[in-house]
């Protein structure tokens, strides 16, 4: 269900608007390493290296998509807090016409040229045959990917989080059982992966669009959905550019990352492995508060209520700081827990417990640069977190090359690293936060 979230009580509707963000995201997490399971246990070695080393284009084209569905929905997010239901209306169909262009071309582009692209990461010549056949199959459902990232973001910028998260999980049920027929029972190895995703995909859209059809009347433009604004459609390509090129610099910063474990010991690369899983745990509702932030901050940036703007920005931080504590708590008491979930190897277990324990309360750090980054989303200043994330990135992977290679700390080298790039973001971002809120204050005033 849509809703106007210039007005209510903050904290109870951010709370209520975060909840399904992060369930999904965790739903995600959980079948994605179900789809790798599948694969590992019933097709074997050579089939699971080829999805893993797909992994990285697939993800850089998904955080592209949802890039620029994010950039678009901040937009609509403005335009709906204001009011403004024509240019709402017009920003709607000139994203969905763009954006449906966009991922046939880019689709048919890695489709041609997926050995090539696989061979620039250096993929093995013996899982080569299977890569390839395996990216094109998932680059046919590109299109699939952008309607339901573009009808989730949407939905989301207009109030709505449960209903993306619903058909979140429906689609991740879809894929599992796809897995289990076409990979287990039709015994079509990793293409048969391919094929469900394709599938969970394709009808997670059907039933967007079944949905917006039926019950959200904001979205049944009819003829509408033909209407063009070019002028539109750049400023949605700025934004959207914008929010898709962070999202892939914070990719390429954990392939540098990757690429410095790769030279350590085999128990390292194994730690390091582990304890990325539980970074995604423990990142992700960090990032989907920062995003819940950017939600409710541009409907009241456009509604122009700075009021709310500002009580938004602090309890959205106030939450961040909180799961930023209870997450360090956890890795720093539970940590030998948490790495027996992955393996019995004592030396494995030893290297993931010594990463835990130096981290766990530098995970307070991104709670405060996420927050940041969903108040600059929300009143569209895209370009400060673009730059904050590229210096953190590159900061963290500058920092982390002498402590490895020439200090050789180990596996402790990283969260060091971590902290040193937070600190760098803080430092790009918190003077223009102090600037930003000053002028808000001076023009209320």
């Amino acid at each position: 269900m849509i809703q106007d979230m210039t007005r209510g009580k903050i904290a109870p509707m951010l709370f209520r608007f975060t909840v399904p963000l992060v369930l999904g995201n965790i739903f995600q997490l959980m079948y994605n390493a179900t789809d790798s399971i599948i694969v590992g246990q019933y097709v074997g070695g050579e089939a699971l290296a080829a999805v893993g080393t797909s992994n990285p284009i697939m993800t850089l084209a998904i955080l592209f998509v949802s890039g620029m569905c994010m950039g678009a929905g901040i937009l609509m997010g403005m335009y709906y807090g204001a009011k403004d239901m024509d240019t709402l209306k017009r920003q709607i169909s000139s994203t969905m016409i763009g954006g449906f262009v966009f991922s046939l071309s880019f689709s048919f582009i890695c489709i041609v040229f997926a050995p090539q692209i696989l061979r620039l990461i250096q993929t093995q010549e013996a899982v080569m045959g299977i890569a390839v056949g395996y990216l094109r199959i998932i680059f046919s459902g590109l299109i699939f990917t952008f309607i339901y990232n573009y009808f989730a973001a949407t939905l989301r910028a207009l109030g709505d989080a449960k209903t993306p998260l619903l058909f979140l999980v429906v689609s991740a049920v879809i894929n599992v059982i796809g897995d289990i027929v076409f990979v287990v029972a039709f015994n079509l190895g990793s293409n048969g992966a391919a094929i469900a995703t394709v599938i969970s995909e394709a009808l997670s859209g059907l039933f967007c669009l079944i949905y917006v059809k039926k019950h959200v009347s904001v979205l049944n433009l009819g003829r509408d959905w033909l209407v063009f604004d070019f002028g539109l459609f750049k400023k949605t390509v700025a934004y959207g550019w914008t929010s898709a090129m962070q999202q892939a610099t914070v990719q390429l910063g954990k392939i540098g990352i990757q690429a410095l474990a790769n030279t350590m010991s085999v128990e390292v690369m194994a730690a390091f492995a582990a304890v990325n899983r539980i970074d995604d745990f423990a990142y992700t509702p960090q990032q989907n508060i920062g995003h819940a932030m950017t939600s409710m901050l541009a409907q009241n940036k456009g509604a122009g209520k700075t009021g709310r703007i500002k009580e938004g920005f602090k309890t959205g931080l106030m939450f961040e700081l909180v799961y930023g504590l209870f997450v360090g708590i956890v890795c720093l008491c539970f940590a030998g827990p948490l790495m027996r979930l992955f393996t019995k190897d004592e030396a494995v277990i030893e290297h993931g417990v010594k990463y835990l324990h130096l981290i766990a309360f530098m995970y307070l750090l991104p709670a405060l640069t996420n927050g940041i980054q969903g108040y600059f989303r929300g009143i569209g200043d895209l370009k400060i977190t673009l730059i904050s994330s590229m210096t953190n990135m590159g900061v963290r992977v500058l920092a982390a090359v002498p402590m490895v290679l020439v200090f050789r700390l180990g596996i402790e080298a990283f969260p060091f690293a971590y902290m040193i790039g937070w600190f760098g973001m803080m430092i790009t971002e918190v003077p223009l936060l102090i600037r930003n809120i000053k002028a808000m204050n001076l023009k209320e005033g």
